[in-house]
């Protein structure tokens, strides 16, 4: 017979061994997320300002042999390689918006370069600190506000390449605190804060995401004296199409009708823009890179375009060399505090950039030279070494994989896809990776002389409409459209989008594009009066294209109108 007494007891029991149990469990939880944290691998984002595909060893191009980048080929044999990385808008406040966002342009609302990000909004380094990271970003920032990590140091606006002034927290709000480096150049200052950060700032018992974020080799390129050297009395590689591009390259967008408007569609290395080129800018910056009879005037502009591409190269390579010394102190850190392996290491640029080719300078265009975005990953521990993968990958996905990395689950608001499970199964595509990237620049023929365009880049082809207007719909130039089959021209340098052949892939490609711009909510609603001139031409019809005809005729006039008003000699009279 079963007493009172031993129902009580039996009913104690049972409660004891729940509490039992209770903190049994929560001590597993506790020790797991414990052990979480520690095994967390930390997260090191580097970004070079304009550094592109084409000025790195391991993605193979005519520089190749002159071998700039030693440090980052060796990444590169130990990580994987992307060949297919594009930004969604090649220009600087708004790639760097997307990365720390990931979203568009047309949702983060940073269209150009007056854009900013609120710290709220900052959801990368937020979410990184929700895991449990220790966050820090130094370099180049250039989103207006004040960065939400934990620490920063930060350039003000495009910061100065020699004697860096920084942006820091103190005292008083932001952005108020400022130290100098006097006789410092960027490169060295920013690894030197970097590595200062490691040594006095991290905690060794907390994973830490940095952001180390070069200046360089963002134009007018002012290389450390130390490189002054460097390549002096080498003849640097030329590009196929740095005198001439093919007729078949390009559109009434970015010809004009009958090519009137070559001279004055992007900025160029010769002086076949005559309102921007660097045969005028650079000697005027750096007269000593060029010879003592060197004469924009008199010279023909074959010889300027040599003069001023080697000028171009040797600086731009120059402060390429800086970037990637600087990487080898920074990597020989890590690797001497044994955090070389337990940190995935990711390299990149803000976009691509020109190198002469089609004699282009600057980035902008829907291109790949400056829509390819280099991007490189290395984590030992998951990543296997030495491969390559051409998966489409957006900037937009960035931190995504970097928030995967770091076990957190990503916010509804977050456009961008993970792809780190791209980087550890060596580049194999999950099912239902996207197929294609979306492009949009919307700062029309500002300070490089790029018009709207917005484009759809696949692993086969990249269509391209130039739009041709702002914001408001004004200031047009001849819309018009362009593809490229990549695989038979991956230089871009004949568009087929009126060849009989292509037709069908056009018409689907077309088509395409209209989702992809649904999916990616780019619904015009954010500037309807230009969404209207997209409408408008989009068909492209035998009228449309005749009004086009008409636009071009327009800005040429408006163009040379204004090169006489400032004093430049418009084409026709330039030798």
């Amino acid at each position: 017979m079963v007493t009172e007494h031993a129902v009580q007891m039996f009913a104690l029991q049972n409660q004891m061994m729940k509490y039992l149990f209770i903190l049994v469990f929560s001590f597993i939880g506790l020790m797991s997320q414990v052990h979480g944290r520690v095994s967390s691998p930390n997260i090191l984002f580097i970004m070079s300002d304009d550094h592109t595909a084409q000025a790195i060893g391991t993605y193979a191009t005519v520089l190749k042999d002159l071998n700039p980048t030693p440090t980052i080929d060796s990444l590169a044999e130990e990580g994987i390689v992307f060949e297919n990385a594009f930004c969604v808008n090649a220009i600087c406040t708004p790639s760097r918006a997307c990365i720390m966002t990931g979203q568009y342009p047309h949702v983060n609302g940073v269209f150009d370069l007056g854009g900013h990000i609120k710290p709220a909004r900052q959801t990368l380094p937020v979410l990184m600190k929700k895991a449990g990271y220790q966050t820090a970003v130094i370099g180049k920032w250039h989103l207006k506000l004040e960065p939400n990590f934990d620490y920063y140091k930060v350039l003000p606006r495009q910061g100065k390449y020699n004697d860096p002034e920084f942006r820091v927290k103190g005292a008083e709000s932001w952005p108020k605190n400022v130290v100098v480096h006097e006789g410092q150049h960027s490169s060295d200052a920013i690894t030197d804060s970097t590595l200062d950060w490691f040594k006095n700032e991290r905690d060794p018992d907390t994973p830490f995401f940095v952001c180390h974020q070069f200046k360089a080799p963002h134009d007018f390129f002012e290389n450390a004296e130390r490189y002054q050297s460097y390549l002096a009395d080498v003849e640097i590689p030329e590009p196929e199409t740095l005198y001439d591009v093919p007729a078949s390259f390009g559109s009434l967008a970015t010809r004009g009708h009958e090519d009137e408007l070559m001279p004055h569609m992007g900025t160029s290395i010769g002086k076949r823009n005559p309102r921007r080129s660097y045969a005028v800018d650079l000697n005027k910056r750096f007269p000593e890179e060029f010879p003592l009879n060197y004469n924009v005037e008199t010279m023909s502009e074959r010889e300027t375009t040599r003069l001023a591409y080697q000028a171009y190269l040797k600086k731009y390579l120059r402060c390429v060399k800086g970037v990637d010394d600087n990487l080898r102190r920074l990597f020989d850190y890590l690797k001497a505090e044994g955090l070389y392996d337990n940190t995935v290491i990711i390299y990149t640029g803000d976009q691509g950039f020109w190198l002469g080719e089609n004699d282009y300078q600057d980035k902008r265009w829907a291109y790949d030279p400056s829509m390819r975005m280099p991007l490189i990953v290395r984590y030992p521990k998951s990543i296997p070494a030495g491969k390559r993968s051409d998966a489409i990958i957006e900037n937009v996905d960035f931190p995504a994989m970097m928030l995967d990395f770091a076990g957190m689950e990503l916010p509804a608001t977050m456009q961008g896809h993970s792809f780190k499970t791209i980087c550890e199964s060596g580049g194999e595509e999950p099912q239902g990776w996207k197929k294609a990237a979306y492009y949009r620049y919307w700062m029309h023929m500002a300070h490089h002389d790029n018009p709207g365009e917005m484009a759809m880049r696949t692993k086969k082809h990249k269509l391209i409409f130039f739009y041709g207007c702002d914001y408001k719909g004004g200031n047009q130039t001849p819309p018009a459209w362009e593809l490229y089959d990549l695989e038979k021209d991956p230089s871009e340098l004949s568009n087929v989008y009126d060849h009989p052949a292509y037709r069908q892939i056009r018409d689907d490609l077309k088509k395409q594009f209209v989702t992809l711009r649904q999916h990616v909510g780019d619904d015009g609603s954010h500037h309807p009066e230009c969404e209207k001139v997209v409408q408008e031409f989009w068909d492209y019809d035998s009228d449309d294209r005749e009004k086009a005809i008409q636009l071009s005729r327009q800005f040429k006039m408006r163009r040379e109108q204004n090169l006489r008003l400032s004093g430049a000699r418009p084409p026709e009279q330039r030798k």
